[in-house]
């Protein structure tokens, strides 16, 4: 899921989610690590929120809140117009984004075979 391939949706794909609070009101969860990666990918965080299926102003509403959660912001952007605007990435926001999502994968590892044992307690139909 590093090379932003492939970002879950909901409870659409199986498997665990993390949720990381680093501190009271202040989390990191699927939703933004991939407005995150999204906005690696595409340079842009109009891309990224559609990508997600979110509007630009909520896509918008949270970068904001990473870019407050950090001594550092995690994504500068740039106006549109002639120079065609655009977003990236800071060093702190590939930092933050890569940590989490090196969480998410050893958390899969972790988890696999209790997954794996509640999901033969499925009904049949429940295990597509």
């Amino acid at each position: 899921m590093a090379d932003g391939t492939a970002m879950k949706a909901g409870n659409k794909t199986i498997g665990a989610r993390l949720r990381i609070v680093l501190k009271p009101d202040i989390a990191i969860g699927p939703g933004k690590a991939d407005i995150l990666q999204g906005i690696r990918d595409t340079g842009s965080i109009a891309a990224a929120g559609r990508r997600m299926g979110m509007s630009y102003k909520r896509a918008w509403l949270l970068v904001e809140t990473l870019n407050g959660y950090f001594q550092a912001p995690l994504v500068e952007s740039s106006r549109g117009g002639r120079s065609r605007g655009g977003a990236k990435l800071t060093p702190t926001g590939d930092l933050v984004l890569d940590s989490y999502r090196r969480m998410e994968a050893l958390t899969e590892g972790v988890v696999a075979e209790e997954m794996e044992t509640l999901r033969q307690l499925l009904p049949d139909t429940a295990q597509k």
